[in-house]
């Protein structure tokens, strides 16, 4: 694939050289040349089936969404059209990079901080509170702390000894990741 900014013989140009090139204007005037594509004779392997479902399903989400003003904010500026975000968004998941326990002791009002990212905008953090024996001590929403943080206040006292905290995020489409880390409360 070639890339041409400001040649005078194929700007604006658009189609197909025969039956070997195809000429398409890209988002921004800038005037790519590509081999025309072929189908293959082979079937698709389950893996390639799968990335296919998967892709008709971004693609029904983005269709439904492209006029959100996140994706729209998201695009402007880019080479990328609303579309193209919001179908991105719907193919990555959210990730926990990081938790947070060091101002966590077991009492009551002390805050719990996750390190969330998403290609897009980060929907809702939450954080689940159990023993270790996996008897659930609180849940609740997080609020943005800045930049890629996310704070949860405890409204429980933790009965001590050792604690799991399950950091769940969630993106725009629905996907979510979840981090797990333990810590012994006294």
């Amino acid at each position: 694939m070639a890339k041409v900014d400001k040649n005078i013989v194929i700007t604006g140009l658009v189609g197909s050289l025969g039956d070997q090139l195809v000429i398409q204007t890209g988002k921004g005037g800038q005037t790519i040349i590509r081999t025309k594509p072929r189908p293959s004779d082979q079937p698709a392997s389950p893996a390639q089936q799968a990335q296919r479902d998967r892709f008709q399903e971004a693609i029904a989400y983005a269709k439904e969404t492209k006029d959100e003003p996140v994706y729209v904010e998201k695009a402007e500026g880019t080479t990328k059209s609303a579309f193209n975000v919001a179908t991105a968004d719907w193919l990555h998941a959210p990730e926990v990079v990081e938790v947070d326990l060091a101002g966590w002791s077991g009492g009551v009002g002390e805050t719990l901080r996750a390190k969330v990212r998403d290609d897009v905008q980060v929907a809702q953090v939450t954080f689940v509170i159990a023993q270790a024996d996996g008897t659930l001590v609180e849940q609740g929403a997080a609020t943005p702390a800045g930049g890629l943080w996310w704070a949860y206040v405890t409204t429980v006292d933790h009965p001590g000894g050792a604690g799991t905290v399950v950091t769940t995020a969630s993106d725009l489409p629905g996907h979510t990741a979840s981090l797990e880390a333990g810590k012994d409360v006294m």
